[in-house]
C-alpha cells in the first residue's frame, strides 16, 4: 500500500515538474539571442561569387582537349556522338533536363569519288597545273580519318572554263572599280577573290551579279599572316597549303534553305533542292596561297589600280582578263562536284527551371559543329559553355535555383548557315516571343588574345560595363586591374572614348534568329586581336585543318585564363539576367544609341542635299520619334526606381515592359528583299553579313542611289523607309509609358 501511495505521489508530481520544465524552456527560447535569417541580397551575392569561383581554367582546357580530338562536322556520326557526350554531362552536372532535338536540313559535302580542284589548261585543253586536293596534315593528326578536304559548302556543281579576272576582295566597291572606272567586264569569266573584309557568301553573290561563271577564293598572306610570325606549327600563321572552308549561302536569315520560315521536321513541306533559298548558281572553290600564287603570277591585263588591291604574294596583281605573254592562250578550269543532301542534325537543349518566374527564359547558346577539329571555332566557346553549365549545375545541386528559367543550347550545323539555332527558333517562335528575356551567344571565346570584344543590344551596355568592372583582367601588365580597365585602355569607343567600344550586332553566328527575327535582346563577348595594329582578317588558320587544341595551348591562350575570363563574363551575364528581381536592361542607352544612328544616317543623306530638297525628303519625323523615345525611357526608369519591390505584380509589369522593348523594334513585314531580317534598328549589312548596320532600311535605300535610273522612285523608297523607322521608334516609345 505504501508503495502504491509513493507511485501515486510520483505520478501526481509529474505535471508540476513538466510545467516547470516547459516554463524554463520557453523562457530560455525567448531570451536567447536570435539569428536573423540570411538577407536575400547576401544569398544573391554568395551565389554570384560561388558561381564564378567554381569555374576553373583547367576544366575548360580539358573540355577543349576532349572535344577537339576528332573532326565533328555537322551531319556526321562523330558530331552526334559529341552531342550525346554533352547531353550526358549536362545531366550529370544536375540540369533538370537535357534533350536531343533533331531537324532534317540541307547540308553539303564534297564528292569522295570526284575531288574538287582548279586547273590551268593549254589551248588543247590539257591540264598543265592542278591545285592541291587536300591540306598537308598537322603533326600528330596523321592517322585521323574523316578529314574532309577544303571546300565551299553549297557551291553549284560544274566544270566551267574561262579567262581569269582578279577582283581583289570581291566587294561591291571592287566591282564598281572594275566595271565603272576600268571598263572590265566579268561576264562569262572566272573570278578570283581574296578572302577577308566581308562574308564569303557576299563575295559569291557579287560574282553572280557581275555575270561570272565561277569564283575561286584564296587566303592572301597580307590578310592571313601576321608579320614576324611563323606558319603553323612553329607559329600561328596560315601555311601556304591551308585553305579556308565555309558555306557560301545567301540565306538572309531563312535557316534551312528548303524550309524557310518553318522548322525542318519530318512533316514540313520542302522546296526542291534547286529551288532552295540562297544557294549559288555558280561553282565556288577555296585554295591556299601557294596555289593562288601560280594562278596570279601569269595574269595579264592592267595593273592593280592602287596598293589596296595588292596582297603580299610575289606577283604583280594584274587584273586580267586572262594570262599574259606566252600563257595568253591558257585558261582556267574549275572542277566542283560538291553534293547537297538532306541530313539529320541534333541540338542539345538543357533546362534549369526558374523558381519564381519559370515562364521567363534566358538562353545561353553556342554551336558544337566544326569544319575539322574546331580548335578555336567553335570549341573555345563549347568548352566555356560546358564549364558554365557545370557551375550552374553545382549551384543547383547545393539547393539554389535561378529566379527565371535558363535554357542552355549546343547548336548543330551553324557552319552551314546557322541551321540548328534557326530551326529551333522557328519551332519555338511563339513561345519565345512571349517568354524569352535575353539570348547570350557562346561561339568561339577567343579569336585573338589582345582585348575584350563585345557586340550587343544597347539594352545590355550598362550590365556589361558593370560586370567587367567586377572581373579581374587576364591581360599581361594589368594585374589587379579590372577587365573593364584593360578593355577601355586598349579599345576605347570612337565617339564616347570615356567608355570602351561596343559593336552593333550583325550576323555570322547563332544569335541571328533570336535578335534579327524575333527581337530578343542579345549579346556576345569574346577575346579578340588588336584591331588598330593587326590587319590580318579574323585569325590566320580560321576554318582550316590547323585549328587544333595545340594551336590554342601553344599560341593563343596557354594558361586558359582568357577563356576563363570569358566564361566568367558569359556566366555572370546569364546569372544577372536570370536572377535579378528587375531585369537589368537600361532603355536610356537605347535612346542615346538611336540619337547617334539617326544623326549618322542623316549625315549620309546630306551628301545628296539637292535631291533631299527636290524630292522633299524629311528626317524630322525620325528625329522627333527618337526624342520621344529618350523622354519615355527616362520617365520609365524614374518610375522603375520608385516601384514597390515587394509588390510582385508591379515588378512583373515593369519587367514585361523591359522584356518587350526589343520586340517593339520588330517589323513583321521584314526589310525589303530580306523578310527574315525584321529588326528596324539593326540588320546585317547587305554588303557584308558579318557587319551590323543601323537603320538598315534607310541605308539600303540610299546605297548607290545616284546610279539608279529612276531617281524619283528611288527617293520615294527612302521616304518610305524613313516613315517606317519613325513609326517603329515612336511605337517603341509607347510601350514604355505607364500601364493604364
Amino acid at each position: 500500500m505504501a508503495r502504491s501511495k509513493a507511485t501515486l505521489c510520483t505520478w501526481l508530481g509529474c505535471p508540476g515538474l513538466l510545467g516547470c520544465f516547459l516554463l524554463g524552456f520557453l523562457a530560455g527560447w525567448f531570451t536567447k539571442p536570435t539569428e536573423p535569417p540570411p538577407n536575400s541580397s547576401d544569398v544573391y551575392q554568395n551565389v554570384r561569387q560561388k558561381l564564378v569561383a567554381e569555374m576553373k581554367a583547367e576544366n575548360i582546357k580539358q573540355f577543349l582537349r576532349s572535344f577537339t580530338k576528332l573532326p565533328h562536322l555537322a551531319g556526321t556520326e562523330q558530331n552526334l556522338l559529341l552531342a550525346k557526350q554533352i547531353q550526358d554531362q549536362w545531366k550529370e552536372f544536375g540540369l533538370d533536363s537535357a534533350e536531343l532535338v533533331h531537324y532534317d536540313v540541307l547540308l553539303s559535302y564534297p564528292n569522295e569519288k570526284q575531288p574538287n580542284y582548279i586547273s590551268v589548261i593549254d589551248d588543247q585543253g590539257n591540264e598543265i597545273f592542278n591545285t592541291s586536293l587536300f591540306e598537308p596534315c598537322p603533326q600528330g593528326y596523321e592517322n585521323v580519318t574523316d578529314i574532309l578536304p577544303p571546300y565551299n559548302a553549297f557551291s553549284a556543281q560544274g566544270v566551267p572554263e574561262a579567262d581569269l579576272v582578279y577582283v581583289n576582295y570581291g566587294r561591291t566597291e571592287d566591282y564598281f572599280k572594275l566595271e565603272r572606272e576600268m571598263g572590265i567586264n566579268c561576264t562569262g569569266k572566272i573570278v578570283v577573290a581574296r578572302y577577308g573584309k566581308i562574308f564569303r557568301g557576299n563575295k559569291v553573290k557579287n560574282a553572280i551579279l557581275a555575270g561570272a561563271q565561277g569564283i575561286i577564293l584564296y587566303s592572301d598572306p597580307a590578310d592571313y599572316c601576321a608579320p614576324g610570325v611563323d606558319a603553323y606549327p612553329d607559329g600561328w600563321n596560315l601555311p601556304g597549303g591551308g585553305a579556308q572552308r565555309g558555306n557560301v549561302l545567301n540565306l538572309n536569315g531563312a535557316g534551312d534553305p528548303l524550309t524557310p520560315g518553318y522548322p525542318a521536321k519530318e512533316y514540313t513541306f520542302r522546296y526542291k533542292v534547286n529551288e532552295g533559298v540562297g544557294i549559288p548558281k555558280i561553282p565556288v572553290h577555296p585554295i591556299g596561297y601557294h596555289d593562288a600564287e601560280v594562278l596570279l603570277r601569269s595574269m595579264g591585263g592592267p595593273a592593280a589600280p592602287d596598293s589596296s588591291w595588292k596582297g603580299s604574294l610575289n606577283v604583280s596583281y594584274n587584273i586580267g582578263p586572262g594570262f599574259a605573254d606566252n600563257s595568253s592562250t591558257r585558261k582556267v578550269r574549275m572542277h566542283v562536284h560538291t553534293n547537297n543532301k538532306i541530313t539529320r542534325i541534333y541540338n542539345v537543349i538543357g533546362i534549369l527551371r526558374g523558381a519564381v518566374e519559370p515562364d521567363r527564359y534566358i538562353i545561353l547558346g553556342g554551336h558544337r559543329d566544326s569544319w575539322v577539329f574546331g580548335g578555336i571555332d567553335p570549341t573555345t566557346g563549347a568548352a566555356v559553355l560546358q564549364e558554365v553549365v557545370r557551375s550552374f549545375g553545382k549551384m543547383k545541386m547545393e539547393g539554389w535555383r535561378p529566379r527565371r528559367t535558363i535554357i542552355f543550347a549546343s547548336w548543330d550545323a551553324e557552319e552551314f548557315g546557322l541551321l540548328g539555332s534557326t530551326e529551333w527558333a522557328e519551332e519555338n517562335a511563339r513561345v519565345l516571343q512571349e517568354r524569352a528575356v535575353a539570348y547570350i551567344n557562346t561561339d568561339s571565346s577567343i579569336e585573338g588574345n589582345y582585348t575584350l570584344r563585345v557586340d550587343c543590344t544597347p539594352l545590355l551596355y550598362q550590365l556589361v560595363y558593370n560586370l567587367t568592372k567586377e572581373i579581374l583582367s587576364p591581360d599581361e601588365g594589368y594585374e589587379n586591374k579590372s577587365l573593364y580597365e584593360s578593355w577601355l585602355e586598349k579599345d576605347p569607343a570612337t565617339e564616347k572614348n570615356s567608355y570602351p567600344r561596343i559593336n552593333k550586332l550583325g550576323s555570322g553566328s547563332d544569335f541571328e534568329a533570336y535578335f534579327q527575327r524575333l527581337g530578343i535582346a542579345s549579346g556576345r563577348v569574346r577575346y579578340t586581336k588588336n584591331r588598330k595594329v593587326d590587319k590580318f582578317s579574323n585569325y590566320p588558320v580560321y576554318h582550316t585543318v590547323y585549328e587544333t587544341f595545340e594551336l590554342v595551348e601553344k599560341f593563343y591562350d596557354p594558361t586558359f585564363k582568357k577563356q576563363l575570363t570569358i566564361a566568367q563574363l558569359r556566366g555572370k551575364l546569364v546569372y544577372e539576367l536570370a536572377d535579378s528581381q528587375v531585369i537589368p536592361f537600361d532603355c536610356r542607352d537605347y535612346g542615346e544609341a538611336l540619337k547617334g544612328y539617326s544623326n549618322r544616317i542623316y549625315k549620309l543623306a546630306k551628301k545628296h542635299e539637292e535631291q533631299l530638297k527636290t524630292y522633299k525628303v524629311l528626317f524630322d519625323p525620325l528625329f522627333s520619334a527618337v526624342v520621344n523615345f529618350s523622354k519615355a525611357a527616362a520617365e520609365f526608369h524614374r518610375r522603375l526606381e520608385q516601384v514597390d519591390r515587394k509588390d510582385p505584380v508591379a515588378v512583373r509589369i515593369m519587367n514585361d515592359q523591359l522584356m518587350f522593348i526589343e520586340r517593339a523594334f520588330i517589323d513583321p513585314l521584314g526589310l525589303p528583299g530580306r523578310k527574315f531580317y525584321r529588326h528596324v534598328i539593326f540588320a546585317p549589312s547587305s554588303h557584308n553579313k558579318y557587319a551590323g548596320e543601323s537603320f538598315p532600311g534607310i541605308y539600303d535605300a540610299m546605297f548607290d542611289i545616284e546610279s539608279k535610273a529612276d531617281q524619283h522612285e528611288a527617293w520615294e523608297e527612302v521616304k518610305r523607309q524613313i516613315s517606317i523607322a519613325a513609326f517603329t521608334v515612336q511605337a517603341a516609345a509607347g510601350t514604355l509609358k505607364e500601364v493604364a
